[in-house]
């Protein structure tokens, strides 16, 4: 398989990726980038032979699909990532909330503490993080 380099247009991929959700092979895929960023092409297949068992045209399609959808690039052979693990997850999370709870971060949060009783400390986290922002 060749290598390629992946072109995006800016609106276009934030806005997929406000919906895109990896699976969870993808998912540990962006994590051997987000370790290793940047890498090489040829030094993620064989970190991806190595930890995922894929192939090296698994590997290609894969970074090409990431990199259609925004998350990685790959640009002269070196892939790294458009965004980064905590952007995606936070993307994700606002997505759900918005999704979930007409996005109402309040209800959200009301409904996550129905569930899970939070500790002293998480209720002080989360005071100290609205205090911040």
């Amino acid at each position: 398989m060749g290598v390629f380099n992946c072109q995006r247009n800016k609106i276009r991929s934030e806005v997929k990726v406000e919906v895109y959700k990896m699976g969870v092979v993808e998912t540990r895929f962006a994590e051997l980038i987000w370790s290793h960023e940047p890498i090489n092409s040829g030094g993620l297949v064989k970190l991806a032979q190595e930890e995922l068992g894929w192939k090296k045209s698994t590997t290609y399609t894969v970074i090409k699909k990431l990199c259609g959808k925004g998350i990685i690039k790959n640009e002269d052979s070196m892939v790294s990532s458009v965004l980064s693990k905590e952007q995606y997850f936070a993307r994700q999370s606002r997505h759900f909330v918005e999704e979930t709870f007409d996005g109402s971060l309040p209800r959200f949060l009301a409904a996550f503490a129905r569930e899970e009783k939070l500790s002293p400390e998480e209720i002080l986290q989360i005071r100290r993080l609205i205090d911040e922002l």
